[in-house]
């Protein structure tokens, strides 16, 4: 498959929030301000790319070829939260009001779905290394879209009149259920 059509649907047509609703919570959680939006999701991405970039070789070349595929788990997760762990002190050391803002959450993204779909999906849709990288560099970028137009949105909403039986959590699954149809259009793009 085309390395670009593989980029397309990972970013827009299967979005992983809007149209799959995978990672929903830090989606909901991190969205309430733009740069704590844009925080999580570089750091969504360092991390999704990372990690394709480590479990595919590992799957690929040691667990297959020693018939220990029954650990992917284990170890994709293990690779996951190494690798969330140098974000971690990354952002700690060089921008601790990032790291503040994002508090609960950056250690979340050791078990973000996400990131763990995708190392997953990799796998299971047997995209070589160059697919898999190209793949999850779509999807994570589609993670980071998603975030800023919900907090864009959320903008909004803080002086919009919203019925007090949508105000908080309800408006904003609402409005994604609005983005995640304005993606459908996106269906005929890659064809």
């Amino acid at each position: 498959m085309d390395l670009g059509k593989i980029f397309l649907l990972a970013l827009l047509v299967n979005n992983i929030v809007v149209m799959r609703f995978i990672a929903l919570c830090s989606y909901i959680g991190m969205t309430s301000d733009l740069g704590q939006s844009l925080g999580m999701g570089y750091a969504v991405t360092f991390v999704t790319v990372l990690a394709t970039a480590a479990t595919w070789p590992i799957y690929h070349y040691v667990l297959v070829p020693l018939n220990l595929t029954f650990l992917q788990i284990l170890i994709f997760i293990l690779v996951i939260a190494s690798l969330v762990q140098l974000v971690e002190f990354y952002l700690k050391k060089n921008v601790p009001g990032l790291y503040t803002a994002m508090g609960i959450y950056l250690p979340l993204i050791t078990t973000n779905c996400a990131i763990l779909a995708v190392t997953f999906e990799n796998i299971s849709f047997k995209y070589n290394f160059i697919q898999s990288i190209a793949y999850s560099v779509g999807v994570s970028l589609g993670y980071l879209l998603a975030m800023v137009l919900l907090a864009g949105i959320r903008e909004r909403i803080k002086t919009s009149p919203v019925p007090k039986f949508l105000q908080g959590t309800p408006i904003l699954f609402m409005a994604t259920a609005l983005i995640g149809v304005a993606f459908m259009g996106f269906a005929g793009l890659v064809k």
